[in-house]
């Protein structure tokens, strides 16, 4: 009997798994976390914890999902070119799923910091506030820092998929732009942040090119 093993089917449901990625940022940081109000932030991350919890679980899976995508995606463009396979590994699901793994770390110690653990007892309330927001801050960071990441995979990527001759070269060219789309994006954030939201309004629509490879793989 023929296997169903299809690497391209199974690539694209593990892609999915990087979605979770904008839990976090998209919905537990909307509703927890008021930038220019860190008393009010730390009261929100105290009295939703699960919630907020749920966030760094979010930020876990999707790391992972990273890395499994980008093994399942090696499966099916391994006969292109080996060394390309191996960079977009590296770059798309080895290194996110490092520093998703590490940057959850500051959201670790931002809860602790809200619970209230016995040690932070030194610390005046508006000392923790300050404390928590710095963390928050460092994991801000840390995301902007792995959107390079999920910029630069796309460039292997999408020269694999256009060198194929069994995906749509059309799909290559759109992954090589959003590619540049999340590399402006996290550029603007690192060099000069205060232009970070207009440039993400106007780089936004590139990235919709990523998700092509759900549904044509």
């Amino acid at each position: 009997m023929a296997s169903s093993y299809n690497p391209g089917r199974v690539a694209g449901c593990l892609y999915l798994l990087t979605g979770f990625s904008v839990i976090r940022p998209m919905y537990v940081g909307r509703t927890l976390i008021l930038r220019d109000d860190p008393a009010a932030t730390l009261g929100n991350i105290a009295a939703h914890q699960l919630l907020f919890r749920f966030g760094i679980v979010c930020d876990l899976i999707a790391g992972l999902g990273c890395l499994l995508a980008a093994l399942a995606l090696y499966q099916l463009l391994k006969g292109v070119d080996r060394k390309l396979g191996v960079l977009m590994i590296i770059l798309g699901g080895l290194m996110p799923c490092v520093l998703d793994f590490l940057n959850a770390l500051n959201d670790v110690a931002a809860v602790l910091v809200a619970g209230g653990e016995h040690f932070l007892l030194v610390f005046e309330k508006p000392q923790q506030a300050a404390l928590a927001t710095l963390f928050l801050r460092v994991h801000d960071y840390g995301f902007l820092i792995n959107e390079v990441f999920a910029g630069l995979w796309l460039f292997p990527f999408g020269v694999l998929v256009f060198r194929s001759g069994f995906l749509p070269r059309i799909l290559g060219v759109l992954l090589i732009v959003s590619g540049l789309g999340y590399l402006a994006i996290s550029g603007t954030g690192l060099l000069v942040p205060q232009y970070v939201d207009r440039v993400s309004r106007i780089a936004s629509p590139a990235l919709l090119g990523e998700g092509g490879i759900i549904f044509c793989c």
